[in-house]
């Protein structure tokens, strides 16, 4: 195993000159839980903590290691367990907002460069929710494929193809069977050495059979849907990244129902390209696509060139987009205000002496 094979490149040999010399040896997490890491090097695989210096240092979670992470790292006395000192910067990062009310980032999967969008073909398609990912996947830096898995179970494969199409402009569109191992090749075909791909979707749309199709192995558990709704559980708990016998990386993530934006605005604006290009045509430049005369937006509309469903799916992800930018400095002000504080309190401490 080469460092190489693993996705090493000349970007992350440049950022890791300065651990080099600190004796330090570059590895990925290849999997987290609870608190600990496994990574992978060009040598052996290990377990792995944090070190206390980056646990204090980190402003958050999302300077924690995560999957697909190259860190810097320090073996153990006893030649197992190590310490991570360092996360070097990312190439690309699939963020999302975290479940609940907080506004917080998390981190599904990082440096990857293939983001598989899997979504079945069975009664829970939903190409709103396609639409969804592609824009996070554009904003991650790394490329979406929209893989529609479960052709053995729909009718007319060519439609959901077309729907598809129309909300995922100049993005790759894949259809295969993965419980059939059916059209495997294609897929396959995007996993090449020292590449990173990353599955994506909701449960049960066939992550884990697709990827022991892949992989040519039963290494994931797999699980029945539902009858009602098509929808499964939960049968992966955890991020892993995962060697290719034939060369390249695949990430498998636990399926995720919900999927907030985070992010600026420019994975929004690529994958609504066609209705941004439109309002470059609307003859004010503040046009607000309601009632305002000369609204090419709103014509487009009027004719059936935009589909109406994909025009409220672009407001509402606009307006989601906007609540979080307002959350987000309300949090950062909220920071900042606590710094300050703290440094007054400091200081205050150190005049009594």
């Amino acid at each position: 195993m080469t460092l190489e094979s693993l996705g090493w490149n000349t970007r992350f040999d440049g950022a890791f000159g300065p651990y080099r010399t600190l004796g330090l040896e570059a590895v990925r997490v290849t999997a987290e839980h609870r608190g600990q890491y496994r990574v992978m090097g060009g040598a052996r695989e290990c377990a792995a903590v944090i070190s206390g210096k980056l646990r204090n240092s980190a402003a958050s979670h999302v300077d924690y290691p995560a999957v697909g992470d190259w860190v810097a790292l320090k073996h153990g006395s006893d030649g197992d367990l190590g310490v991570i000192h360092a996360v070097l910067p990312r190439a690309s990062v699939f963020l999302r907002k975290a479940a609940g009310r907080a506004t917080e980032e998390q981190v599904i999967a990082a440096n990857i460069d293939i983001v598989l969008l899997v979504s079945g073909l069975d009664g829970d398609f939903n190409v709103r929710r396609i639409e969804r990912y592609v824009a996070l996947s554009w904003e991650s830096g790394a490329t979406p494929v929209v893989v529609l898995n479960k052709t053995d179970v729909c009718g007319d494969v060519a439609a959901r193809v077309r729907e598809v199409e129309a909300v995922a402009c100049g993005v790759d569109i894949v259809t295969l069977s993965a419980a059939r191992e059916e059209g495997i090749d294609r897929v396959r075909a995007y996993l090449r050495p020292g590449r990173t791909l990353a599955l994506l979707g909701s449960s049960g749309v066939g992550k884990s059979t697709l990827i022991n199709a892949l992989l040519g192995q039963v290494r994931m558990e797999t699980g029945a849907v539902r009858e009602e709704d098509s929808r499964g559980r939960h049968t992966t708990t955890h991020r892993e990244l995962i060697l290719a016998p034939a060369g390249g990386m695949v990430i498998d993530t636990p399926g995720m129902r919900e999927l907030h934006l985070w992010g600026d605005e420019t994975g929004f604006e690529r994958t609504f390209e066609d209705i941004m290009q439109l309002a470059k045509e609307c003859r004010f430049r503040d046009c607000g696509h309601e009632s305002e005369p000369g609204c090419a937006v709103r014509a487009a509309l009027e004719s059936g060139l935009i589909d109406a469903g994909r025009w409220e799916s672009y407001r509402r992800l606009g307006r989601e987009l906007d609540y979080l930018a307002r959350k987000q400095n309300q949090r950062l002000a909220a920071m900042e205000k606590a710094k300050w504080k703290q440094i007054s309190k400091e200081i205050r401490r150190i005049k009594k002496y």
